[in-house]
């Protein structure tokens, strides 16, 4: 296999006689040479027998160095190479199979059901939130009313944080697994093909419901089953090895293995292992700002005064190491961008009452005027304050939980008409320790309240954000550094503060065997894509026993 790249402004397909030249060239046949191209986001795929070669479209990104266009790699094969295109394995009916219970009905535990049906075992998800239609409703209390339904909200419920937060595939790695078996089977549910080949796929807020939804016709109509409003109380292991699962409901489930998969904000079962003497550690995470620009800025900077209507909205991402300023001794911690919203909103994402967090999120079209993203410092046990030394494996996330009540008891103290108005700032005036007199306007509905975020944030956060801004403006993103800009807090959950210990090879617990801890909520994964194979390869294991 051999590859190249072509180039094709954006507005205009791909040419498939481009792809034949070039291909001929490289690859030294005729230049008349019959050469199948295959593109992946297209249903129809011609061929010709007897081809000397099959070129396939790889992957598509946007080039705006010079002029803007889509930068395509190609992947070439000769016939006697014998490339095949990718194929799902089957669906199984399972009916009458043996269960595999699956906590949590996010990306991880989705997928592994899916996956269960392949193997031949029948899935039970257990849920504690609502379907992904109904528990819009909660959600727009959230936002409306700043009323929190601890069981349903932008983080728990069918889908997960990922139902309605953009969407964004970007995991490449193969490391952990195949990629393509997730992104095929999200095709086949109703996400856009588009996704098989672009450097930065996403699906949208407004696509995902459809495609959970359609994941769940396919795991019921295969003999899996759902159970919703079924938050997990109790975990416990008989003798002969069968798991008994008990809900808040009362309800019991029976199965020799279990996948836990319940998200990064399940602070629950976290508690619950503890009660139990079941091994947890303290793990790194990442903790910052929403920083919300006008899209048109970022348009600018990053399409170099090029962008038109047609377009896709830009984006940016950027990565430094910074120290604290206070003490110059203090260890370098990566800032960085995480989960950019081009043409996306912002939106509350507390599940408990008293705090304050928020996320960001995007429709398909991204045709917001407000770019979005995280910017994040990362924590790693030892930089937490002493007054958390004792609390061992609890340390970082009760440490999480402290500052996301502290954002809500500042606004509460200012009066806000919602409970869950954000405090903010502008970006200069943070940077320069000024309390911001008036704040542009926002797409967090909830509405915010100004406040001095560069003393609200932790020393060790506030710090390190002031000395990067700056930063991103020189050489990374061009007008970045404005007071145009908006700081909301507090971006915390970006991934689990929290561990739970597992062999690297069976994926069992390290203290349960038969427990498979899963995705984000167990520190294995961040994001859609890598808790979905996280998922799928615990699926794998826990079928095998």
């Amino acid at each position: 296999m051999r590859e190249f790249e072509l180039t094709c402004r954006i507005g205009r397909e791909l040419r498939e006689d481009d792809v034949r030249k070039v291909a001929a060239r490289e690859l030294r046949l005729r230049p008349n040479a019959v050469i199948n191209v295959v593109d992946p986001t297209k249903s129809f795929q011609p061929t010709y027998p007897g081809a000397a070669a099959t070129c396939v479209i790889a992957h598509r990104s946007v080039d705006a160095r010079g002029d803007v266009v889509y930068r395509y790699k190609i992947q070439a094969f000769l016939a006697e190479e014998n490339w095949k295109p990718y194929s799902l394995p089957e669906y199984r009916d399972v009916h009458d199979a043996e269960p595999v219970i699956v906590i949590g009905a996010g990306p991880a535990g989705l997928f592994a059901a899916l996956k269960l049906l392949t193997l031949g075992k029948r899935p039970v998800i257990l849920e504690r939130g609502k379907d992904v239609h109904a528990r819009k409703g909660d959600m727009a209390k959230l936002s409306r009313e700043g009323k929190v339904n601890p069981d349903s909200n932008y983080c728990y419920g069918e889908g997960g944080a990922g139902a309605f937060s953009d969407g964004k595939l970007y995991t490449r790695s193969t490391k952990r697994g195949d990629v393509r078996e997730v992104l095929y089977q999200l095709v086949a549910f109703g996400a856009n093909p588009q996704i098989l080949v672009d450097s930065h796929p996403h699906v949208g807020t407004d696509k995902l419901p459809r495609v959970v939804e359609n994941i769940r016709r396919c795991i019921e109509s295969h003999g899996g089953s759902y159970h919703f409003n079924t938050r997990v109380t109790d975990i416990s292991r008989d003798a002969d090895g069968v798991f008994t699962v008990t809900a808040a409901t009362g309800e019991t489930f029976r199965s020799k293995a279990v996948i836990l998969a319940t998200g990064h904000s399940a602070r629950d079962i976290y508690e619950l292992f503890d009660a139990k003497g079941w091994s947890l550690e303290a793990k790194g995470f990442a903790m910052g700002v929403r920083v919300e620009h006008p899209q048109s800025l970022i348009n600018r900077s990053r399409y170099h005064g090029q962008w038109e209507p047609g377009m896709p909205a830009a984006e940016y991402s950027f990565a430094v190491q910074e120290t604290m300023e206070t003490d110059p001794d203090s260890p370098e911690r990566g800032v960085f961008s995480f989960c950019m919203c081009p043409g996306g909103i912002l939106v509350p994402s507390s599940t408990e009452d008293g705090a304050l967090v928020l996320n960001g999120m995007s429709n398909s079209a991204r045709s917001s005027q407000w770019a979005n993203a995280g910017v994040v410092v990362q924590i790693e046990p030892e930089d937490i304050p002493a007054e958390y030394a004792s609390d061992g494996a609890f340390a970082l996330m009760n440490f999480q939980r402290d500052v996301e009540r502290r954002m809500y008891a500042y606004v509460a103290s200012k009066g806000a008409a919602n409970p869950l108005a954000a405090p903010a700032q502008r970006l200069v005036d943070f940077c320069e320790g000024q309390e911001s007199e008036t704040l542009p306007e926002t797409s967090y509905h909830p509405g915010v309240v100004s406040a001095p975020l560069h003393e609200l944030l932790p020393p060790m956060i506030a710090e390190r954000l002031q000395k990067a801004f700056p930063d991103v403006e020189n050489g990374r993103v061009r007008g970045y550094y404005t007071n145009d800009a908006l700081l909301l807090a507090v971006e915390s959950r970006t991934s689990s503060p929290i561990r739970i210990p597992r062999n690297p090879k069976t994926l069992q617990a390290d203290s349960v065997e038969g427990l498979f801890p899963c995705g984000e909520g167990a520190g294995y994964a961040g994001g859609i894509v890598s808790s979905a194979i996280d998922g799928i390869n615990c699926a794998v294991a826990a079928a095998a026993l």
